[in-house]
Order: C-alpha cells, then sequence, then structure tokens
C-alpha cells in the first residue's frame, strides 16, 4: 500500500491502520460552501505557523477535526444537491456492496449512510500470498484509493441503473482519516453512529449483540429505526 499520496487533498496511509472514510455524491455541496471551507483552512494554516513548534501536531488534528465536522454539519443540512441515498433501493446498494467486501478486502467495522453521504470504518486486509500487488513494494495489503475507487465504481454503475440516469454519482474525492489510537477509535465509531441520530434518520442506538443495526447503520453496536422518522 502507498503510504502517502496526493489528489486535491494529502492522504496518509500507513500499513496496517483502521480508516474511517467518508465520501458523498457529486455536487452535494454547492461551491460557495466549498470556497467558504476551503478558506477556513487557509486561516487556519496561517494560524498554525505562529504555534510553537512542540505543538503543530496536536494543533493540526484539531484544525483537521475541526473542518471536517463543519464539512459534515453542511452535508447534513445540505437543502440542495440530490439526496438519493435516502431511497431505500439506492441505500441497499450501497450496504450491500459495503457487505460483500467486509472478510474479502477490508475488515468492516461500521458505517451509516446519510441522505447524500456515507461514513465508513475499516481495516484494508493482506491479499493472499498468490495476489500480490505489482505496482507495491511495501506489503500485500490492499491499496485504499484503488478499494475506494472499486467500491464507488460498482455502486455509481448500480445507482445509475436504478435511478434511471447516467453520469456522475460520487464526488471524486474522498475524506479519509487514520485512527490513531482506542480513545479516537470509540470516539469515531459513536461520531458514525450518532450522525444518522442527529439528521432524525433514526431515533437511537444502543449496545447489542448483533452486526447489523437499522436500514442505515452497521455496527457491533446497534441503532434502532423507527418507522415514523
Amino acid at each position: 500500500m502507498k503510504e502517502f499520496y496526493r489528489r486535491h487533498l494529502p492522504h496518509w496511509h500507513p500499513k496496517n491502520a483502521v480508516f474511517f472514510v467518508t465520501f458523498r455524491l457529486k455536487d452535494s455541496l454547492p461551491y460557495t460552501v466549498i470556497e467558504s471551507l476551503r478558506d477556513d483552512q487557509k486561516r487556519a494554516r496561517i494560524a498554525l505557523l505562529k504555534v510553537a513548534e512542540a505543538g503543530h501536531l496536536d494543533q493540526k488534528l484539531i484544525d483537521e477535526q475541526r473542518h471536517f465536522e463543519k464539512w459534515d454539519d453542511y452535508l447534513d443540512r445540505a437543502e440542495t444537491g440530490p439526496r438519493w441515498l435516502s431511497q431505500p433501493e439506492i441505500a441497499d446498494i450501497i450496504k450491500e456492496a459495503l457487505r460483500y467486501r467486509d472478510g474479502k478486502v477490508f475488515d468492516l467495522h461500521t458505517f451509516s449512510i446519510m441522505s447524500n453521504h456515507v461514513h465508513v470504518v475499516f481495516e484494508p486486509l493482506s491479499k493472499p500470498a498468490w495476489q500480490p500487488d505489482p505496482s507495491s513494494n511495501l506489503n500485500h495489503q490492499f491499496d485504499l484509493p484503488k478499494l475506494m475507487q472499486s467500491l464507488k465504481r460498482h455502486t455509481a454503475r448500480q445507482a445509475n441503473i436504478t435511478l434511471g440516469r447516467a453520469g456522475p454519482f460520487w464526488q471524486d474525492e474522498s475524506y479519509d482519516r487514520v485512527i490513531r489510537n482506542n480513545e479516537e477509535y470509540i470516539r469515531t465509531v459513536n461520531y458514525v453512529l450518532e450522525n444518522p441520530v442527529k439528521a432524525r434518520l433514526v431515533s437511537r442506538w444502543e449496545i447489542g449483540n448483533g452486526r447489523i443495526a437499522g436500514p442505515l447503520c452497521m455496527s457491533k453496536l446497534e441503532c434502532h429505526s423507527d418507522s415514523n422518522l
């Protein structure tokens, strides 16, 4: 697996890591919102220059978390743009694609499907010895960018067929973050499960024995949906 790559944003992909990934529908945020978020990032980078070097990493992580939460809040409150994932038949395509890959290319920890974006926590698995990646001499893990490209390509094709449309379905760029410790892991899983609650797509979640948690979420923690929501 490549440990670092850059598209529009830098991505750090260390070996044997658990990732928190968010991907959204094409044009789910208006240009004005994207520009506002970029301006916020620029101001945060300028402010970071004034922070003592010893505190750079901690402050950078705080800034990144604040930026993501603001970005995600815009998605939750978006009044324009496509909301195809709110349709049960489209959400089912995403769920089945994630579950199909669980145990084959990644260990799926949790996910939630919102109206216009998806949160997922997983750990890429090692490839079988007979299936090495010839483009990488680092290890034989499934490559995160290729893994996401495959997932998005398949679900986009199936969703477009169901919707009777053509054209881009997902935004090219995905947000991904390495989960660095157990405290962050618990916080991230809780965030993923609470997001549908906050957006009133489900009423609550609670600890349970099953992995399947309602129509929009999945985890080793359960959430329960209300039919009247």
